[in-house]
């Protein structure tokens, strides 16, 4: 028998839901929901560490349910923001997370790698706070919270939390699925597959279960480095001058490898629960996630005869990044008055790349020009280790009045090591410098975060609640590091030098206000006032030893470049939710005003002009953020989303932005620029939204469902000021999906595309255009421009028992 809940699909504030999929309450925190007024049809989140259904959750919360993540073939992270306004991500490939930008709130310029860490959000698995792009294999949803959340979370946040919540292990049933994806990708010459499967297993039956849900994904790539060099430091970079490569000098000392922006990922999830009843379980985690891919998803914007899908890069640029997570999450309820949740975390996560940096060190000026053969590169190792703690008091008790109360603890380390080569370069001693060592260096930084938080919410009458909340944080920041330069007669490890370093610290409280009206059922308003606040900490560059002279050639950190402050937001935001018509058309709009002051902005190093974050100024971002749902027929669903986001700075910054002083001319050195009120923010889109149909057609006891999606990004900046600093105004574009499923109740089988159309379009560039032109007979390479990626279709089938 057809299950008609598959045609229903609920609208979450600002995004496409299947609302069929979200009917159970979050793990942690069941007691608070209304079981009476819970329907196979009703969406249930625990944004509010509470479960509540959608109409009654009165802050600005986005959700996309396990149903709409499999129809819109949603693996990771980096295809939420097509269906949540206010967000805008850049996929920058599988080298890292990609960049997240919420509601404009990014200073820093955009890149070509994206971004490995990002502290302005927070993002959780389950109840654990990391920064890491898990697969979405057997997930019950993923919501987005626009604003401030450190008054509801431990992680104190500047922009708002995406959660991933995972489905939980079932002491009462055996359960499991699989699902088997291929697809062909347009300007690749491999395919692409994923196998992933979920199994549940009770071991103790009510008692206590065990969950896992492992996958491999392999993704073909489609970006080729045409330009590597055979031998570096003997093979000729540009045999033929700056201009152009004949077959001759090509074939002699050149040579391509394609789709090297690959992506291969195995990840698991294994959760083990006990439960000696429904008042009192343990559930302990194991997550590990290994992705390798070995060149970057950009281009070389036209560098000697590249096209748009080549790179030309002198090396490969490989990338190994994994993380571990282990977890312990205790629930408790007592006497129903209380709900207890505590939880304790270890989290690693480890990056490892390599690539060119050939241009970095012609830029030094160190003559290495003179050698026509040099080509120089880079490998790094990176590891973050994280432990954290959360204690989470919510009541049960009932009456007008429920409150939250928590403490978090959270130690951030970080250690980095780098090491820049130039191999057969005959200023290079091999007998002393085996490696080629040309710079080393190590950083060692460490964070800690308490805090206390806590909200009290008053139900004045049934249709009408306000809420406070407070947080009080304290942190604590080092870093100590060292650098060294083997080619001018420095050891060759860094750690034989003497240590130099910093440390910093604050504190502070944060607050929030917010309150809801019910009109009805069916429609409800609701406004929130609250401040956010984002850590300051170390910058990832080596500090600068205490006898460093001026304009001495190195990549260093002076004392007041090697820490940064905290950075703080104030939000305010009123918005209305409705179901009208028995529920055929749901609609939902806010809007929203963000003052930042202090912001976190990049800014370069005095010696090495290296990229660094500084405070400097304020902004402001200001919009709105609508969707609606419309349901003609029960087999028809119309959705769409839109955001409008004006992000800008309010004040002049001095001296922040870093260029040469005339584009493409390397005789002159950089200079800085003023940042200006008035100038737009960079990495995130004026301009967004969706358009979704999908339309169910009865099969005997299946069901034939057709869906097309159309998502716009509009244009983004590059940099700050960019029009002054060559940076770019990227432009938006449109991108169409769809598929053809046919639906049982336990398989399905679909053929979908994706970028229907084959669209070409640049989500980021890596540095600025006044980085593009040669140098000293070298044709720079500088300048990228990270792309979307090419159509794709496929096959896919899921089956479930």
């Amino acid at each position: 028998m057809r299950n008609s809940a598959r045609i229903k699909f609920g609208l979450l504030s600002a995004t496409i839901i299947s609302g069929a999929t979200l009917a159970t309450p979050g793990f942690a925190q069941d007691a608070g929901s209304d079981e009476d007024t819970v329907t196979p049809d009703t969406i249930v989140v625990t944004a509010t560490r509470r479960a509540t259904t959608l109409m009654d959750t009165p802050i600005n919360i986005t959700a996309v349910g396990a149903e709409e993540l499999a129809r819109q073939r949603i693996d990771d992270i980096r295809d939420i923001a097509d269906f949540t306004p206010g967000m805008t991500i850049s996929d920058t490939g599988p080298g890292s997370t990609g960049s997240i930008v919420l509601r404009g709130l990014n200073a820093s310029g955009v890149g070509d790698g994206g971004a490995i860490y990002d502290d302005a959000l927070g993002i959780y698995l389950g109840e654990v706070p990391l920064y890491y792009d898990f697969k979405l294999n057997d997930i019950e949803r993923v919501e987005t919270l626009l604003g401030p959340q450190g008054t509801l979370y431990g992680l104190g946040t500047l922009a708002g939390a995406i959660r991933y919540i995972p489905n939980r292990p079932d002491p009462g049933v055996v359960e499991g699925g699989l699902h088997v994806r291929g697809y062909a990708k347009a300007h690749s010459d491999d395919l692409g597959y994923q196998i992933s499967g979920m199994i549940n297993l009770p071991i103790l039956r009510d008692h206590i279960a065990f969950r896992n849900a492992t996958g491999y994904y392999f993704d073909p790539g489609f970006i080729d480095y045409s330009l590597l060099v055979q031998e570096p430091g003997v093979s000729l970079p540009q045999p033929d001058g700056p201009d152009s490569i004949s077959q001759a000098g090509y074939d002699a000392n050149l040579y391509e490898e394609e789709d090297l922006n690959f992506e291969r990922t195995f990840t698991s999830r294994n959760q083990l629960l006990f439960q000696a009843d429904d008042d009192l379980k343990l559930l302990l985690t194991y997550a590990y996630q290994r992705t390798e891919t070995e060149g970057a998803q950009s281009n070389s914007a036209g560098v000697l005869g590249t096209g748009r899908y080549e790179n030309a890069s002198r090396f490969k640029e490989p990338v190994d990044r994994h993380a571990h997570l282990v977890s312990a999450e205790v629930n408790a309820n007592i006497a129903d008055i209380v709900d207890i949740v505590a939880t304790g975390a270890y989290t690693e996560m480890s990056y490892s790349d390599a690539g060119d940096v050939t241009d970095l060190l012609l830029d030094l000026d160190y003559g290495y020009e003179l050698f026509p053969s040099f080509a120089g590169n880079y490998a790094s190792d990176r590891k973050r280790k994280q432990k954290n703690f959360e204690l989470r008091l919510v009541s049960s008790h009932g009456g007008p009045f429920s409150w939250v109360l928590g403490g978090f603890y959270n130690e951030n380390d970080y250690q980095s090591d780098y090491a820049e080569r130039i191999p057969n370069h005959p200023w290079v001693d091999p007998t002393t410098n085996p490696e080629a060592l040309e710079y080393v260096s190590y950083i060692t930084s460490e964070v800690k975060e308490k805090a206390v938080f806590g909200e009290v919410t008053w139900e004045i009458v049934p249709e009408w609640q306000i809420t406070a909340g407070a947080r009080y944080f304290d942190y604590t920041s080092s870093i100590a590091g060292a650098a060294a330069l083997p080619v001018l007669g420095d050891p060759l490890s860094p750690y034989d030098l003497p240590v130099n370093g910093g440390n910093a610290g604050d504190d502070g409280w944060v607050w929030k206000f917010n309150t809801s009206y019910e009109f009805s059922p069916d429609v409800m308003v609701y406004a929130t006032y609250s401040k956010g606040y984002r850590l300051g900490g170390p910058n990832r560059v080596a500090p600068c030893p205490a006898d460093i002279q001026p304009g001495q050639q190195i990549i260093c950190a002076l004392p007041d470049e090697l820490q940064y402050g905290p950075d703080t937001t104030k939000n305010i935001e009123l918005g209305i939710r409705t179901q009208l018509f028995d529920d055929v058309l749901s609609f939902n709009f806010n809007v929203f005003d963000v003052k930042w002051q202090g912001i976190q902005v990049n800014s370069a190093t005095l010696y090495g002009a290296t990229g660094i974050t500084v405070n400097g100024g304020s902004a402001k971002s200001r919009g709105f953020e609508t969707s609606f749902q419309l349901r003609p027929t029960p087999a028809l669903t119309i959705q769409g989303t839109y955001s409008y986001t004006d992000a800008y700075l309010t004040d002049d910054v001095p001296g922040i932005i870093t260029i040469r002083e005339t584009p493409g001319d390397y005789s002159n050195r950089f200079v800085q620029l003023d940042a200006l009120d008035g100038d737009r923010l960079p990495g995130s889109a004026k301009n967004s939204g969706s358009l979704g149909v999908t339309y169910v057609a009865p099969m005997g006891d299946a069901d034939l469902v057709a869906n097309w999606t159309a998502t716009y990004r509009g244009n983004v900046v590059s940099r700050i000021g960019w029009d002054r600093a060559f940076g770019d105004l990227i432009p938006g574009y449109t991108l169409h999906r769809a598929s053809l499923t046919y639906e049982m109740d336990s398989y399905s089988v679909s053929l979908f595309a994706n970028n229907i159309f084959d669209k070409y379009a640049v989500v980021s560039v890596a540095n600025d255009r006044s980085r593009i032109g040669v140098n000293d007979g070298i044709a720079v390479r500088y300048y990228r421009q990270a792309v979307v990626n090419p159509r794709t279709v496929g096959l896919e089938a899921r089956f479930s028992f």
